[in-house]
């Protein structure tokens, strides 16, 4: 079979366009537009390529967006008190703290305390917890955005071999989730994974979900790199396939941290891996 390229930017660009008209239906039906808050603490460059990228989504599908940016040194109480204001306000539909947060802040007290219900990254328990009983309200929104890639190819999902490299709570476990309510067979590779080469050859899907958008296949192996880069490759040859940019012995790491699985942050959605639409709509 030969290899198929999912343009991830065509799928997006179709997707905003839905939304613009769905938007533009409920202004005219005289219902406010749908709301979404990005909270961005500190100068991250990174996060500040994310946020652009997401106002610029709202502004072309039509949403009102606002950005409140707050000072590195902002402590955790702070913050809290900012969440509990958009909870508040009934003009915010979602809410989006920018990650990663300074040392000073635990992450998952932030996630927590945002409703679940204005929850857009899909992070919070309530949400996940859903996702596992097979009842999602709103999910983690790389893990839909690949489905949603999967969903355009016209392919049966039911009973194929997927394996998953990565098992970050952001992209390798919610990916699980959803490829096994697809009734696929789910395989999770990780730092620990042995023949993890041999797992790739015998999969009908494969997802990287380690942070980096390419990957040597001999490093993703260490035994028996060999795998068949055909598979991964658009039609039309080879290309070459760049290297991840980390020092050597940190592959582990990679595999297992956290964070891992959320790309690159000018990652325009050729990615397998980035959510290729926005968010929900407001009710």
């Amino acid at each position: 079979m030969s290899a198929q390229l999912l343009d991830g930017k065509a799928i997006a660009a179709d997707i905003r366009e839905q939304l613009k008209t769905q938007v533009a239906a409920r202004v005219a039906a005289g219902r406010r537009r749908p709301g979404l808050v990005v909270v961005l603490v500190g100068d991250n460059p990174a996060s500040q390529v994310y946020v652009r990228n997401k106002r610029n989504a709202c502004e072309q599908v039509g949403f009102q967006s606002e950005l409140l940016r707050l000072p590195a040194d902002t402590g955790e109480d702070e913050l809290l008190t900012v969440v509990d204001g958009l909870n508040a306000r009934d003009d915010v539909d979602g809410i989006l703290v920018q990650l990663p947060l300074p040392d000073q802040i635990n992450a998952d007290t932030i996630t927590e305390r945002i409703l679940p219900t204005k929850d857009v990254d899909g992070f919070h328990p309530y949400n996940v917890g859903r996702l596992v009983l097979r009842q999602p309200l709103l999910r983690p929104c790389t893990p839909r955005g690949v489905m949603t890639m999967l969903a355009r190819t016209g392919i049966d999902l039911v009973g194929k071999d997927a394996v998953i490299v990565g098992q970050s709570n952001i992209v390798g476990r919610p990916m699980f989730l959803e490829l096994l309510m697809a009734r696929c067979t789910v395989t999770v590779c990780h730092s620990k994974t042995r023949d993890l080469a041999g797992k790739l050859r015998a999969a009908d899907i494969v997802v990287a979900a380690m942070g980096c958008a390419t990957l040597r296949p001999g490093r993703l192996g260490q035994a028996g790199g060999g795998r068949d880069r055909r598979r991964h490759q658009p039609p039309g040859g080879r290309q070459p396939v760049r290297r991840c940019r980390h020092r050597p012995g940190q592959r582990d790491r990679r595999l297992d941290h956290p964070g891992a699985g959320r790309g690159r942050p000018d990652d325009g959605g050729d990615a397998v891996g980035k959510h290729p639409a926005g968010r929900r709509t407001a009710r």
